[in-house]
């Protein structure tokens, strides 16, 4: 039997081994990027070979996507953290300023509008096949996740606060669809995430307020 091919069934429900597995690791991933451990970033690339697979298996192309890119950005997070922790320093989070939140947001309507209209035209999106108007909206749904996802995760790797609450976003329409795909331990972790995701976004924050009371104090 091929490998990506390999699950089981629970109540009826077929379960891909690559998505369960590919899953936990992702789930491990948030665990260890509030620690900020170094840790985070092979597991993250791990994570997307193994939903790289899961997802060519459900057709979902633009997800597919999204899991090369997530190996992408994980070699740079990991390049970009390990540079912050040089000499066992600890990494150095800190709120993005108010430009870079423009720009975030910019590249966020920006790049959604544009891969949309990419995913629609080359039939990458599962969305794209769908009735219309209903393929409109999974189309950009689906543009919407992988956009949202690259921004988050390089947000991450320069280790801004900020990252924290844009995966909130993307995982409101990210459950929903994971669902709707039939990729049913996705959309469970997926909702998982909501709330490890408001705890990493509290810890960082504490943290980073935690050193910017500490470094007057060390300066004097």
């Amino acid at each position: 039997m091929n490998w990506a091919h390999a699950g089981f069934t629970v109540f009826g429900v077929d379960v891909l081994w690559t998505d369960l597995v590919g899953n936990i690791a992702a789930l491990a991933t948030v665990l260890l990027a509030i620690r900020k451990s170094l840790w985070t970033w092979p597991v993250q690339l791990v994570g997307s070979v193994l939903l790289l697979a899961a997802s060519v298996n459900a057709g979902l192309t633009g997800n597919a996507l999204k899991q090369v890119m997530f190996g992408a950005l994980a070699v740079y997070g990991w390049w970009r953290w390990s540079r912050g922790t040089q000499d066992g320093q600890a990494l150095p989070v800190r709120p993005a300023t108010g430009r870079e939140r423009l720009v975030l947001a910019a590249v966020m309507v920006a790049g959604t509008a544009a891969v949309a209209v990419f995913f629609f035209r080359t039939g990458l999106s599962w969305g794209a096949h769908a009735p219309l108007p209903e393929g409109y909206f999974l189309v950009a749904a689906d543009a919407y996740i992988f956009v949202g996802s690259a921004v988050a995760t390089w947000a991450q790797g320069r280790a801004l606060v900020d990252f924290w609450i844009i995966w909130v976003a993307v995982d409101l329409v990210g459950v929903p669809l994971a669902f709707r795909s039939g990729l049913v331990v996705s959309g469970t972790v997926y909702a998982l995430f909501f709330v490890l995701v408001m705890i990493g976004f509290v810890n960082w924050l504490k943290e980073y307020r935690s050193q910017a009371v500490l470094v007057p104090e060390e300066a004097v």
